[in-house]
């Protein structure tokens, strides 16, 4: 179904960052997600980045004739954001998987029950990749913003969407695992942290196996932290995500996903220049 993830790493790495994002950005989920940036800068007033979708949870149908949502509040949110040193990143088009279900047994589960067919880019060819992706940058551009970097919804990345992607410029992409620098051919490996608010196992759980994570984590180069809309729902979630965030500050300094990739690029020209032949790690 994916790539198989690169091998490279980087041996010299730079001071530890903390890289905070919300993800499924829309008009639908605006409300929420402004209450998860709200009360996170009650702790801390840091940079994040904010993975937008176009056309959330909107079959191709419903885009011809539906009426769109007001984007208005949503707009000009974003815009103070990115004013203030904010990072709005591409996260699909439509954050639903519509191609056929194929495959063995692990990924059906992925894309049909784990993921609950959100998995958008984890099936499609690679000119469906490039056409969604394509028609995802004229949306952000037809409001004036960049998109420096793409992540795939439920982070997953099929083969085709791995070949579309080098095409757009994008300088990272983030699977669930990994940072990937997407010019120099080199990531860092740097599991998400992430909360489960759709069952009451999966709250009860995610915030001890976050914490346990980010102990495990903690000499790594990058920690993650990814909230949805439906983390702010629960008051034990956001808690447990205010005090990790407040917590891991102490060690890591907050940046952007972009901010981020051009401190592991500086770090990977200086691997380059230690490597005989000047080659970067891992090529």
């Amino acid at each position: 179904m994916s790539r198989t993830e690169p091998p490279t790493e980087l041996s010299r790495l730079p001071a530890p960052m903390l890289c905070v994002s919300i993800h499924d950005v829309a008009p639908a989920t605006w409300d929420e997600c402004a209450r998860l940036a709200q009360a996170l800068r009650s702790v801390a007033d840091i940079p994040l980045s904010w993975l937008v979708v176009p056309h959330y949870h909107k079959h191709e149908h419903e885009r011809q004739h539906g009426q769109e949502r007001d984007d208005r509040p949503m707009r000009a949110g974003l815009d103070a954001a990115s004013a203030r040193g904010d990072e709005l990143v591409l996260h699909g088009y439509t954050h639903l998987d519509t191609e056929r279900p194929a495959g063995g047994m692990r990924e059906r589960f992925l894309r049909g029950v784990y993921t609950r067919s959100e998995g958008e880019f984890s099936a499609l060819s690679a000119g469906e990749a490039r056409r969604r992706i394509g028609l995802g940058l004229e949306w952000f551009h037809a409001r004036g913003w960049q998109a420096p970097g793409f992540v795939a919804p439920a982070w997953l990345l099929g083969q085709g969407a791995w070949e579309a992607l080098p095409e757009f410029g994008f300088s990272y992409t983030t699977t669930f695992t990994r940072f990937h620098l997407l010019r120099e051919g080199t990531s860092v490996f740097t599991p998400s942290l992430v909360y489960t608010a759709r069952n009451r196992a999966g709250r009860a759980l995610s915030p001890v196996a976050g914490s346990v994570a980010a102990r495990l984590l903690a000499r790594a180069p990058l920690m993650r932290l990814s909230l949805h809309p439906p983390d702010v729902r629960h008051p034990r979630l956001l808690a447990h995500a205010q005090r990790l965030v407040e917590r891991l500050l102490a060690s890591h300094t907050a940046v952007t996903k972009a901010a981020c990739a051009q401190r592991l690029r500086e770090a990977a020209a200086a691997n380059a220049r230690l490597l005989p032949g000047g080659k970067p790690c891992g090529s």
